[in-house]
C-alpha cells in the first residue's frame, strides 16, 4: 500500500507490519518518525534502532523482530539506510510480514531514483507494507504541511501571506518551518500573520541555514561550521533537526565510501557530488566507525535520556566530519 505523508501520520498508531519512508524532505521525515516514536513510547512498545552499513546486517534486523525480551509484548525496529534486502533477507521480509503481525519494521530511507522503486524490495512493501513517499510536490501540498504546522503553534497566516513564505524559502519546507517558529515567537498576539509581519520578523534572519552547515562541514572548515551551529541554535533552529542534517551527511559519507560509483543512486545531489568526494578524500575512514555510536549518544541526549550535553555532543560530531578535533589530546 502507497500512503502520502498526511494520510501516514493518522495511521501512526496502528502501524504494524513495516513500513518504508524514502524521500528528501528532512521535515517530513523528521515529523514521521518522532510521531512514531511517540507512540511506542504512548503504548510502552519497546524500540530499537540499526543503521544499515551492509546487506549482511539485515539478518541482526530480522533476528531482533523475532525474538522479543522477557518485558515486551510488542516490538518496533528502527532502521535507517540505504541498502535494501538481498534475496535472503527479501526471504525473511516476506516471512515476517505473512506471520509476525504484532509487532512493526519501520525503515528510513533517501530518496530514491525511478529504478530503485520498481525493485523486488520496494514491489514486496507496496503488496504488503507500507511505502511512504516523503514529498510534497504541489503547493497545496506543501501549504496544507505548513498550515497543520503553524496550527501546532497555535498561529494563522493570511491567504497572500502563505504565499510570500513559499516563494521566500523557495519551497523549503523545513526553513518555512523555522521561519513560521520565529514569527509565532515575535508576533504571539496577532491573530492572523500577515506579509508584513513575516517580512520584518524574517528579513535579517536569514544569514544562515542548515545547508550551509553541511557545505562548511563537506569542505573542512571547522570555525565556520561552529560559527553556523551557534547562529542555527541562536536563530531557534531545533537541535533535533541539526541533528538530522548532520547524521545525513554522516551516513551518506560512510555509504558513499562503500559504493563510491553510486552517488545519485544515494540521493546525493549532482551538484554536490564533488563535495562529498573531496571530503572523502580528506577523512580517515576509520572515523566512520565511532559515528553511528556518537549519533545515538547525540539522540539521546536531546531526548534527555542521557546525562550528556546535547550541543557539546553535536560539536563533537561537526568536528568530526571536519576531520579535526574539538579539544586536543590530552
Amino acid at each position: 500500500m502507497k500512503l502520502d505523508y498526511l494520510q501516514a501520520l493518522k495511521r501512526v498508531d496502528e502501524a504494524r507490519g513495516a513500513w518504508v519512508l524514502h524521500g528528501q524532505e528532512p521535515l517530513l521525515e523528521q515529523n514521521l518518525v518522532d510521531a512514531f516514536r511517540a507512540s511506542w513510547q504512548k503504548q510502552e512498545i519497546e524500540r530499537q534502532r540499526y543503521d544499515i552499513s551492509s546487506a549482511s546486517d539485515w539478518k541482526t534486523v530480522f533476528n531482533a523482530l523475532n525474538s522479543l525480551s522477557l518485558f515486551s509484548s510488542q516490538l518496533a525496529i528502527e532502521v535507517h539506510g540505504n541498502i535494501k534486502p538481498d534475496a535472503n533477507g527479501l526471504k525473511e521480509l516476506k516471512s515476517y510480514l505473512q506471520h509476525n503481525e504484532q509487532n512493526l519494521l519501520l525503515i528510513v530511507m533517501p530518496k530514491q531514483d525511478a529504478g530503485s522503486l520498481k525493485t523486488a524490495f520496494f514491489q514486496v512493501m507496496d503488496a504488503n507494507g507500507v511505502s511512504v513517499a516523503l514529498t510534497a510536490s504541489y503547493a497545496k501540498d506543501r501549504q496544507q504541511i505548513l498550515m497543520a504546522e503553524a496550527q501546532k503553534l497555535g498561529i494563522q497566516l493570511a491567504n497572500d501571506a502563505w504565499k510570500w513564505l513559499e516563494q521566500h524559502h523557495e519551497h523549503n519546507l523545513l526553513a518555512a518551518k523555522n521561519s513560521l517558529m520565529r514569527v509565532s515567537d515575535t508576533f504571539s498576539e496577532v491573530d492572523v500573520i500577515q506579509i508584513d509581519h513575516l517580512y520584518s520578523c524574517l528579513q535579517d534572519q536569514s544569514r544562515y541555514t542548515a545547508y550551509d552547515l553541511n557545505d562548511a562541514m563537506l569542505q573542512g572548515n571547522l570555525a565556520q561550521s561552529i560559527k553556523i551551529f551557534q547562529y542555527l541554535l541562536a536563530s531557534g533552529e531545533p537541535a533535533s533537526l541539526i541533528l538530522w542534517s548532520v547524521s545525513k551527511d554522516m551516513r551518506l559519507l560512510m555509504a558513499l565510501f562503500e559504493q563510491p560509483q553510486n552517488a545519485l543512486q544515494l540521493g546525493i545531489w549532482k551538484t554536490k557530488i564533488s563535495l562529498y568526494q573531496q571530503a572523502l578524500r580528506r577523512l580517515n575512514p576509520n572515523a566512520f566507525l565511532s559515528w553511528p555510536a556518537l549519533l545515538l549518544r547525540i539522540d539521546a541526549s536531546i531526548k534527555g535520556l542521557g546525562h550528556e550535553n546535547a550541543e557539546h555532543l553535536i560539536m563533537q560530531a561537526i568536528a568530526q566530519m571536519c576531520g579535526k578535533r574539538l579539544f586536543p589530546p590530552a
